[in-house]
């Protein structure tokens, strides 16, 4: 099985996220997504439990009316139905994030 640089960025610039599904399952998937300079998203709203880790840059996310800052390193867990959205990115370097979208517990 070929290996993959989670940390690598392609060199056109960026103006919309992209996102890679890494692995998926029934009831679960992977993700890597990159997000351009200074990124603001639309609010999401899922019916799924997401689990998030930054592995490059910082973040500001809005967590239901909350702010919380991610750094590299950091993961936060968003419940299902939370609404969320992210409110800036870094610009050097770009933010790579990992996300497992997986079921409430329970069910």
């Amino acid at each position: 099985m070929p290996t993959r640089d989670l940390l690598s960025t392609s060199p056109h610039s960026l103006t919309e996220e992209r996102f890679e599904t890494l692995l998926s399952r029934p009831g679960l998937s992977l993700q890597r997504i990159v997000s351009p300079p200074a990124f603001r998203s639309r609010p999401f709203l899922q019916p799924e439990d997401e689990w998030v880790l930054l592995l490059q840059g910082q973040a500001t996310l809005d967590l239901d009316g909350e702010q919380i800052e991610l750094r590299q390193g950091e993961s936060l867990l968003i419940a299902a139905g939370t609404p969320h959205r992210v409110i800036t990115t870094s610009t050097n370097p770009l933010c790579i994030w990992i996300a497992l979208h997986l079921p409430e517990a329970g069910r």
